[in-house]
């Protein structure tokens, strides 16, 4: 009779499918070494019982000669345990951020694309891989949502990120593993002292585990302490941001400035996290909140890789880089769905002028004038500061022009800023 695995370890993963949505498809990352291909074990024998499915997705990122023979083994294991396998093959671009960061990028790149919304992906970390990473965390200097590691749970891009087995030892799973004659691939690159976490999981641990054998444990046990105060922080930051926010992303300078500094820090840091975009580096967030107070009509302007930040009038904004328009103009029929360098244009067209010039759609070239009912003629520049719009918005509209004549101020896909009588712009789809 085949030796049974710890019901301890089962038992974790009927908690984790508890977790999944009924009808939800679970998956399994599997990358061939023994802690997925134990997850990927038991899973399957978890969701025999269970009305969810079972799929894995195995990411080659062909970044050394065994990487065809874990792609091998993945199959024969998925193979014999009837579960579909999904294979992956990326290549993996540094881009001066080191190999392992650019691995874990293309990986969550193909889990993005295969994973889709609603199902859960379940990962294989385990104890020490926790203890790992807050060292990793605490030697860069990290704050505590750094120091809080990998959590249990997360929702990522409409994904469950789920980590069954956090709360277990590596030794465990090496144990069952053997009881279980499994096959795996050994990565000969876990041995490669090059690599910081391979450094502290084969020289520094063991070291600390020599002086105190709990120490693997009592260091992921303070990340999950770490995880839980970032939580109630983040919590607490998203109740103050509510009251700050003046528009979706938007929030009021003057406001935020009279905080105190860490308080600051946080509530910058958790806008960021709320609307999907990378936190600040220190020394970014600091020259940001050290010209929250610039005079009313200076643009400032902070960037980090993936952001700008502005603080104009008072009101900080934080958004994806936007980049300037091309020259660039086409002719308009009237019908909605034509696409611009700014994106679709959801809007029909209905003028009841006498003008026979053909109607173009083109960028801001400066000196367009608006014919204002009852107040004569204005230049669009005019008038777009008397709007109020950013400056940085005022150079990403479409114009919509007869002849010499504008007949409509727009922000694709949808949005009217202004039109000329007689002209009425239909919002569509």
């Amino acid at each position: 009779m085949a030796p049974q695995p710890p019901n301890r370890l089962l038992g974790l993963l009927d908690d984790a499918l508890a977790e999944t949505p009924p009808g939800r498809c679970v998956w399994v990352a599997l990358s061939g070494g023994l802690d997925s291909s134990l997850l990927l074990t038991l899973a399957a024998e978890v969701c025999r019982g269970s009305d969810h499915r079972l799929r894995a997705l195995h990411v080659n990122h062909g970044l050394q000669a065994a990487s065809s023979a874990f792609e091998r083994h993945c199959q024969r294991l998925c193979e014999h345990q009837g579960v579909p396998l999904t294979i992956e093959r990326v290549t993996v671009d540094e881009q001066g951020d080191g190999v392992e960061a650019a691995a874990r990028r293309a990986r969550y790149a193909a889990f993005a694309l295969h994973v889709p919304a609603g199902d859960t992906l379940w990962l294989a970390q385990h104890q020490d891989d926790q203890a790992e990473t807050l060292l990793l965390a605490a030697l860069r200097g990290s704050g505590i949502r750094g120091l809080a590691g990998m959590p249990y749970r997360r929702e990522w891009q409409g994904i469950t990120l789920l980590r069954p087995w956090l709360g277990v030892s590596r030794q465990t799973l090496a144990d069952t593993a053997h009881a279980l004659s499994l096959d795996w691939c050994e990565d000969p690159s876990n041995r490669d002292g090059a690599f910081d976490r391979n450094r502290l999981r084969h020289e520094v641990l063991p070291t600390l585990a020599q002086r105190w054998p709990g120490a693997v444990r009592s260091l992921a046990q303070s990340a999950g302490w770490a995880g839980e105060a970032d939580a109630l922080l983040a919590s607490y930051a998203a109740d103050e941001l509510a009251a700050l926010t003046l528009a979706p992303g938007c929030l009021d300078a003057s406001a935020l400035v009279a905080l105190p500094m860490p308080r600051q820090r946080l509530l910058v840091r958790t806008l960021c996290q709320q609307r999907g975009l990378p936190t600040p580096p220190q020394a970014r967030l600091t020259s940001l909140l050290d010209q929250l107070n610039a005079a009313r009509d200076a643009q400032v302007l902070v960037e980090w890789p993936g952001v700008q930040a502005r603080v104009w009038r008072r009101r900080l904004y934080l958004m994806t880089p936007v980049s300037a328009l091309p020259h660039w103009q086409m002719p308009w029929d009237g019908t909605p769905g034509v696409t611009t360098p700014l994106g679709p244009l959801q809007l029909r067209l209905a003028d009841d002028s006498d003008s026979v010039a053909p109607v173009m759609l083109r960028r801001r070239r400066g000196g367009e004038v608006l014919d204002l009912p009852g107040r004569g003629r204005r230049d669009l520049k005019r008038w777009l500061q008397e709007q109020a719009l950013p400056p940085w918005e005022r150079e990403r509209l479409v114009i919509v022009m007869a002849g010499e004549r504008c007949l409509g101020v727009l922000q694709p896909p949808a949005q009217v800023l202004w039109q000329a009588e007689g002209t009425v712009f239909q919002r569509e789809g």
